[in-house]
């Protein structure tokens, strides 16, 4: 009997430590399995039709006590295929985005950029400029360091050395509701629920805007604490250092979380010397005032130096304030190559209120997604059968048939922008990150490799995959697989839809 409850301890210590990692895990990647060419075994005879393969697929009992639905439609005609539960509304997870992008293409189109401004309310005498000085964002999820340390120098171009007035965030652009309707609390301090403003700050080239990388490193001897570095440098979220280092060998163990409602990032746990670098990335408490922080830091490192009374403000710049200096963010055809192959939250959440701002004038998820639901519906999606509650797919709430999925990418094929969107989706076992994007490590042979492009979904229960596939004998193929109350494994469900694809893809019509 001891040994049973040593036994039942040891699994409930383990389920513990389980839960207590899976926030920092990518909601299109599953936290144990990278399901690449973990697909059940099954010999389909040549003279199968796809409808008969599906229904030895979709007879997989893990798929039990869930719901399925599957469409497969003839990416030259439309016509269905096949369908299973195809007029269910189901959740879509990060399919969502698909409705996203096309919105964002149809509305914005594939060259519209965003813009970051540097403006004063004043006049340059000499070297010193009098009034104050405006940062302006116009929601860029992919503005940098560098950008600011650019503005800086620029700024010093211009002979500017001293400022009389204050520095000023100004992120009215949109609205100021910092997250979506039904992102969990418990999201808010991860990377996948980071905060939207039209005014942010991406540490790195993955732009997950309105976050900070947390890097910790082992000390050289197994005393004290931890090395802990945050990129980019700021002094707007506080590190508060609870690690220890522990002899060479043992385990490591850290965690790297921010308290909810601020911005303490708390790292603790154990680090053994020799130790693997641990790294997560940290969403901050007001993006606004965490990119203006960085920008004044970058004026100070020019040697730009504020006088007199410079406390920083959050308001909007007056109507008559002169540009200083701008930058234009990469055109929108590039934005979706990590939006769609990294599914990347923030960027569906910027772009749904860019086009709230863009058609009706307010930068808010009500009028964007006013706009999104247009935009499908002219794609062919049944206003009546979907329910759309943010612009990335984190909500449980979103609904869409499977049938009206591929009936929209159906319908995006004939539009200019389509080769955006298709270039935009992650492609079938190709290791490149920003080619593969989420299904790098999926379907790594062929017939699906390199020939499956589409976009990947994972909540909670929920996982999905739509897009595109070329059979064995050159027809081109629309498919979408909504899987949803699932219960164990996300690698198990993705191995399913796995099979789903790669059978697409070895398929042969019989003439």
């Amino acid at each position: 009997m001891k040994s049973k409850t040593i036994v039942k301890r040891s699994l409930l210590f383990l389920l513990i430590a389980i839960v207590a990692i899976i926030p920092l895990v990518n909601q299109d990647e599953p936290l144990f399995i990278q399901a690449s060419d973990e697909r059940t075994e099954m010999a389909f005879s040549e003279d199968m039709s796809i409808a008969e393969k599906m229904e030895v697929i979709l007879a997989n009992e893990r798929l039990d006590g869930g719901i399925t639905g599957v469409t497969v439609r003839h990416a030259a005609t439309g016509e269905i295929l096949f369908a299973e539960n195809g007029d269910i509304r189901l959740h879509p997870a990060s399919n969502m985005k698909l409705l996203t992008a096309a919105a964002a293409l149809e509305t914005l189109g594939a060259d519209y950029r965003f813009r970051t401004e540097v403006l004063t309310d004043g006049r340059q005498r000499g070297e010193v400029l009098l009034g104050n000085l405006y940062l302006k964002g116009k929601g860029d999820p992919t503005l940098l360091k560098a950008d600011l340390d650019q503005f800086a120098k620029d700024l010093k171009a211009q002979g500017i050395r001293n400022i009389k007035g204050r520095l000023i965030a100004d992120d009215t652009w949109y609205d100021d509701v910092r997250l979506s309707q039904d992102l969990n609390w418990s999201d808010e301090p991860f990377y996948t629920g980071a905060q939207v403003s039209a005014l942010t700050l991406s540490p790195n080239e993955d732009y997950d805007a309105g976050t900070v990388i947390v890097e910790v490193t082992p000390a050289k001897k197994a005393e004290g604490k931890a090395l802990v570095n945050v990129s980019p440098e700021t002094d707007y979220v506080k590190i508060v250092n609870r690690t220890k280092m522990v002899p060479a060998g043992e385990t490591k163990k850290i965690s790297i979380e921010r308290e909810h409602g601020s911005n303490r990032i708390i790292v603790e746990g154990d680090m053994p010397v020799g130790g693997t670098l641990s790294r997560s990335w940290a969403s901050v408490w007001e993006p606004a005032g965490y990119a203006l922080s960085v920008f004044r830091k970058a004026l100070e490192e020019q040697g730009i130096k504020f006088v007199g009374r410079s406390e920083e403000a959050f308001e909007s710049a007056p109507e008559h304030a002169q540009v200083l200096v701008s930058k234009d963010s990469m055109p929108l055809s590039e934005l979706l190559i990590p939006f769609m192959k990294l599914s990347n939250n923030g960027h569906g959440e910027v772009l749904t209120k860019e086009m709230g701002k863009v058609v009706h004038s307010e930068g808010s998820w009500d009028k964007g997604l006013e706009v999104i639901e247009d935009v499908v519906m002219e794609l062919g999606v049944n206003q009546d059968t979907i329910l759309l509650r943010d612009g990335s797919g984190m909500s449980h709430k979103n609904l869409i048939p499977s049938n009206d999925l591929t009936q929209l990418l159906f319908e995006a094929q004939n539009k200019d922008w389509f080769p955006a969107f298709q270039q935009s989706l992650p492609v079938a076992g190709v290791t490149e990150r920003l080619v593969g994007g989420t299904l790098r490590n999926r379907m790594t042979t062929e017939p699906a490799k390199g020939n499956v492009t589409a976009k990947t979904g994972s909540i909670t229960g929920v996982s999905t995959l739509s897009g595109y596939v070329t059979s064995l004998d050159g027809e081109e193929l629309i498919f979408s697989i909504l899987i949803n109350n699932y219960l164990g494994s996300s690698g198990n469900i993705q191995a399913i839809e796995n099979e789903i694809a790669t059978m697409l893809a070895g398929h042969e019509f019989q003439e």
